[in-house]
């Protein structure tokens, strides 16, 4: 990756590098990092072991301050969604990470740039790259702007086919909804699923993922936003 690219990137985040080997590094994939071992080069394992620890650390001090009154188990389901992988791919949209992932030949022709495990996992490393490189303060700061706002939708998508199900109901509508896959992409061992959810009939959603699973909760978040947009619910729970 040139430098125009690693500034490109940084002018997004909002954070500076003093060590710009440390952002390499949390965007080189494992795949990437195979075909350069020559080069001496390492992958974002390591960065995103740290960025895992790191990411926890904040948004469980975040949650705890900032709701008073939930108790434990709640504050746990709570962070539950904002740091798992379908919600992190999502929050990394905001700043197009995937475009900027140094991944390997086969990974890149697999779609490896779209799987939510791959950009959930570099978004990570990107954390863990911030508080090696300037301390937990910046990581704080990142962490803060593009994982712990929006809270309420990202409750939503975490398990947004429970939540859909829940306003179909509640508007005392006796509409189907219904799961279609209309498409796979890649090898068997690297799929792509995209799926479509229909209320009564009526495409409403539309969602992909590297799970059947992941393609229908992104169905399903986008139907809610969708209805959310109509007027048709109020911002349920």
């Amino acid at each position: 990756m040139d430098e125009r690219k690693l500034s490109e990137f940084q002018k997004k985040t909002g954070y500076f590098f003093q060590n710009t080997d440390l952002l390499f590094q949390a965007l080189s994939h494992s795949s990437y990092a195979n075909e350069h071992r020559a080069e001496n080069m390492h992958d974002n394992e390591r960065l995103e072991f740290l960025g895992d620890a790191v990411l926890e650390l904040i948004s469980s001090d975040f949650l705890y301050h900032q709701y008073p009154d939930l108790k434990e188990g709640q504050l746990t389901k709570l962070r539950a969604s904002l740091v798992c992988e379908p919600t992190l791919a999502l929050c990394a949209k905001e700043f197009d990470l995937s475009s900027y992932l140094l991944l390997g030949k086969g990974e890149e022709n697999t779609g490896g740039r779209t799987r939510n495990s791959i950009v959930s996992d570099a978004l990570e490393a990107v954390i863990g790259a911030i508080y090696l490189d300037g301390g937990l303060k910046p990581a704080r700061a990142f962490t803060e702007r593009f994982i712990l706002t929006d809270i309420e939708h990202k409750k939503l998508f975490f398990d947004s086919k429970t939540v859909l199900q829940e306003i179909v109901q509640q508007n005392c509508s006796h509409d189907n909804i219904r799961y279609v896959i209309v498409g796979e992409d890649g090898p068997d061992h690297a799929k792509v699923f995209r799926v479509e959810v229909e209320i009564g009939g009526t495409v409403a959603g539309r969602g992909s993922g590297s799970t059947k699973k992941a393609a229908e909760q992104e169905a399903a978040y986008q139907a809610i936003q969708t209805l959310q947009a109509q007027g048709s619910v109020g911002e349920n729970r």
